[in-house]
């Protein structure tokens, strides 16, 4: 970028200005009917959109500067494509009109080349955590913006999306947090840029982060913004008045909206706590490793994609926060099952609501919207539809045999002068954009009916003054036309000359006639030619008037976007349970985990055609069998049971059935798995260090009522050491006080079962397993009791693993079987034995045991290579080949 403005055209002068404001953002700077960006910018945009990377001149003495624009009308194709890339852009307007500029400076002297140019001003800074277009939001899925701030005692942490107005705060250790952050997945975070490598150290670096000066992250400054916005002497009515850290990161939110000029916000009515005795705790493995908003691989399926039946958009928000956030009191998990009980047993109330979500569409959008007033006149035809669908659906809930029912009844708001007004006031299919005209109903506004009339039946009320004035002064042959001289004129053949009345103003002289205008003509002419621009203008404002005064609605609205969201949720859980057969769980404050024939909600879905899930009990509590050591081989279905378990758990504990014969669940305040492998294997952590790292997690936070998965713990280190962590962890779990959770615990190290013997809580398990004929048929059903091996190498053969290798294996571990060799030892004899059978296996290519090698050896031996021709050896080669084909 220049560094100065000498020899730079006033256009990139003006540019290079703009661009001073944003440096950190790219700028669309509009001109003419396209947007353009310029240098880096340009180099960026053309690499993210797919567009032509040109160059143009920067003025006479500089060099050239690479440009790539987009026709303006384009703006809401290319601008997602550029937030979802993590980019800030700041987009330039014109804010007059060029034409209307034009004729303000004709004729105008001594006016310098920046004088003439079109006024620009950077109109909005859309960033990837502040974004309104419904090009840019997932329909179905928040758009956070998050800010952290880093306090003496604790951490800070506020959430916005501004798309939907909600706003909340909360505080704790920078574990809390960073469980905050993973669970609200914001799209951007703010923070001290003082504060950099504390923000890295603790939340790492895949966030993407905007960096702040300090004096935003200050109490003061944040308090003041806060108050101000909600015109209240203190926050003690949100109840975050004591979170001093989670108001500075609200506070922040508040200032960076500032910055990025959002300042239309009269949606963001309140700052609410996150409470975080409310809810289940679980940290970011264990969202990922149970899949519950995401797959872990790209054709598998999340649970949400298996239980998300929601019609409408909040519902679709609200069933993807709830996962995140089970509830742990039986309470309000209980009203939720009621629900959705009632919903099965009452087909005609849930087939009412069901039509209506259907006509509502994205009412928090739609009314967060009219706070920005960027609402279109579709939408606003859109609220009143929603309005409307409301009715029959407060009328249901209040004649509902369920208090839950009744109580939303009464909530729900069905502002009927708002849903009037839009019914009388706007067209009902109007266009997308109110500039294109055509938004207000005939018959709101007489000035502007009359308008219209003007503009669509110009010709017949020329006809009727024609007529008028031809019957008053008896000029017969009289006739209105129109010249771009001076209009429209009345003209008067030169035998009727004597007729014309003195008010006429005569305008032309014609050879057999003249040509007169009148007041009343040229008052129409002013009307009908300047008709078009006047409607856009009165439309306009007669919309504008509208949006203002819905804003008084907002709260209301939202009240009714957030319950129809709720019973969106409800319908949807009572949809996949009738779908998946599900049942009611009884959730309770019990210790006791009891699932009779549990199946996994998301692979049962998945299933070829025919084929039925293997349904399994489970049964833990804290007196007689908190621990279940689960043994078996490899794709037996350990891992899946482990999962199941915690997915049965976590339908229970949002409001959902569950997909088994029955369930009792006592209460779960957290859930912690050490499943698979971690993402930080990509960073460079080994292995074992993930797994480590994972496991200290759930020991330091682990309490009696938590539930704990365990699979294959000790993979990543030797079987000594795998062994030892694995058993002093099972042990803490079984004797410490503060432990003591319900665990299921896979392993493969069988030396484990004998705990069994020494504690009284932990019983063996085995995923069972059938041997026929030297094969293995896995039956995935859990039964008491250890295995005795894991059929591994059987494993590998179903895996396909060369039969050479297969059988090489079956012979070492009949050495190691008959040796008796210690735990992770092989005793001396049996080494000797194992390298006396080798016979050079690294050396021999043909040594290998395999009758397809074997005849392909006893081929080449049988030849005379001194005598073999050229054609016959080629012959051979083809033989060798056809050996290997039929092989």
């Amino acid at each position: 970028m220049a560094k100065d403005d000498k020899g730079l055209t006033p256009m990139m002068k003006q540019f290079f200005s703009m661009k001073a404001q944003h440096p950190g953002a790219l700028m669309l700077f509009r001109c003419g009917d396209f947007y353009e960006t310029y240098g880096e910018d340009a180099v960026e945009s053309a690499k993210i959109l797919g567009i032509t990377l040109t160059r143009r001149n920067n003025g006479g003495n500089c060099d050239s500067i690479e440009m790539a624009g987009f026709p303006h009308h384009a703006l809401d194709t290319y601008l997602p494509k550029l937030i979802r890339a993590g980019k800030r852009v700041a987009i330039c307007d014109q804010l007059e009109d060029p034409k209307k500029k034009r004729e303000a400076i004709k004729g105008k002297k001594g006016l310098s080349a920046m004088d003439k140019m079109v006024k620009r001003g950077i109109t909005e800074l859309v960033t990837p955590g502040v974004a309104m277009s419904d090009n840019v939001l997932n329909y179905k899925e928040n758009n956070f913006l998050a800010a952290v701030h880093f306090g003496k005692g604790s951490c800070g942490v506020s959430f916005l999306d501004i798309s939907t107005g909600e706003f909340l705060t909360g505080e704790g250790t920078f574990d809390y947090v960073e469980k905050l952050l993973g669970n609200f997945q914001p799209k951007e975070v703010l923070f001290d840029r003082a504060k950099k490598q504390d923000f890295e150290r603790y939340f790492g670096t895949r966030l993407c982060t905007f960096e702040m000066d300090d004096w935003v992250f200050t109490d003061q400054t944040a308090r003041q913004k806060l108050l101000k916005h909600f015109g209240t002497k203190n926050l003690k009515g949100f109840g975050v008045d004591h979170l001093h850290n989670g108001v500075v990161a609200a506070g922040a939110i508040l200032q960076y909206l500032e910055i990025t000029q959002h300042t239309h916000i009269n949606h963001i009515t309140s700052l609410a706590r996150i409470e975080e005795d409310k809810y289940v705790r679980m940290d970011r493995f264990t969202i990922r490793s149970l899949e519950l908003i995401a797959p872990m691989n790209e054709d598998g399926a999340s649970l949400l994609d298996v239980i998300d039946n929601t019609v409408t958009p909040m519902g679709g928000r609200m069933l993807r926060r709830w996962m995140v956030f089970p509830l742990k009191d039986a309470k309000p998990i209980n009203e939720r099952l009621d629900v959705v009980d009632y919903l099965f047993r009452e087909p005609d109330f849930r087939e009412c609501i069901d039509e209506q979500f259907h006509r509502i569409g994205d009412l928090e959008r739609i009314i967060s919207k009219v706070a920005v007033g960027r609402v279109s006149p579709r939408e606003v035809v859109q609220l009143k539809n929603a309005l409307m669908a409301i009715q029959p659906v407060k009328t249901a809930c209040l004649y509902a045999k369920s208090e839950t029912l009744k109580r939303i009844g009464e909530q729900l708001n069905l502002c009927e002068s708002l849903r009037d007004r839009i019914e009388k006031e706007i067209q009902p299919d109007p266009p997308q954009l109110a500039a294109k005209g055509n938004v207000i109903a005939p018959g709101y506004d007489r000035q502007l009916d009359e308008l219209r009339s003007i503009r669509d039946n110009g010709k017949q009320y020329l006809l009727e003054i024609q007529e008028k004035e031809a019957e008053q002064t008896g000029i017969t042959s009289l006739k209105i036309g129109f010249n771009n001289v001076f209009g429209y004129y009345l003209e008067v053949r030169n035998t009727f000359k004597d007729k014309v009345p003195e008010n006429w103003i005569r305008k032309q002289t014609l050879a057999q006639a003249e040509r007169y205008i009148t007041p009343e003509l040229k008052e129409y002419e002013e009307k009908i030619l300047g008709a078009d621009e006047k409607i856009l203008a009165m439309e306009g404002q007669l919309f504008m008037e509208l949006i203002q005064d819905m804003q008084e609605f907002i709260p209301q609205i939202q009240i009714n976007a957030n319950l129809i969201a709720h019973l969106d949720c409800l319908l949807s859980f009572m949809k996949v349970s009738q779908q998946q057969r599900y049942v009611r769980p009884v959730v309770d404050g019990s210790e006791v985990l009891d699932i009779k024939q549990g199946r996994h909600p998301v692979i049962e879905t998945q299933l070829p055609i025919g084929e039925q899930y293997v349904p399994n009990d489970v049964l833990l509590d804290t007196e007689h069998q908190q621990i279940m050591m689960i043994t078996g081989p490899n794709m037996a279905g350990k891992s899946a049971l482990l999962r199941q378990t915690a997915l049965i758990v976590l339908l229970a504990q949002i409001g959902c059935f569950v997909p088994a014969e029955r369930a009792r669940i006592g209460m779960v305040d957290k859930i912690f798995t050490r499943v698979g492998a971690s993402d930080n294997i990509s960073l460079g952590e080994s292995t074992f260090m993930v797994e480590m790292t994972e496991a200290s997690n759930i020991l330091n936070n682990v309490t009696p009522r938590s539930l704990v998965l365990f699979d294959e713990l000790g993979r990543g280190t030797s079987t000594y050491d795998g062994i030892s962590i694995a058993w002093a962890i099972v042990e803490y779990l079984h004797e410490h006080p503060r432990a003591q959770a319900r665990t299921l615990f896979a392993t493969h190290y069988h030396e484990l079962n004998e705990m069994e013997k020494s504690f009284p809580r932990i019983r063996n398990f085995n995923v069972s397993v059938k041997e026929v004929d030297g094969k293995i048929i896995f039956l995935r059903k859990l039964e008491p009791g250890g295995s005795e091996h894991s059929f591994g190498i059987h494993v590998a053969e179903i895996a396909g693993m060369p039969r050479s290798i297969v059988k090489r294996a079956n012979v070492i571990l009949k050495e190691l079987e008959t040796d008796n060799a210690q735990v992770g030892g092989v005793g001396k004899a049996a080494v000797e034995r194992l390298d006396q059978s080798r016979e050079g296996v690294q050396l021999s290519f043909f040594q290998l045991d395999d009758p397809v090698l074997t005849q392909i050896r006893d081929e080449i031996l049988g030849l005379d290579v001194n005598n073999l021709t050229p054609v016959e050896a080629l012959n051979k080669l083809n033989d060798i080949k056809k050996i290997l084909k039929g092989q």
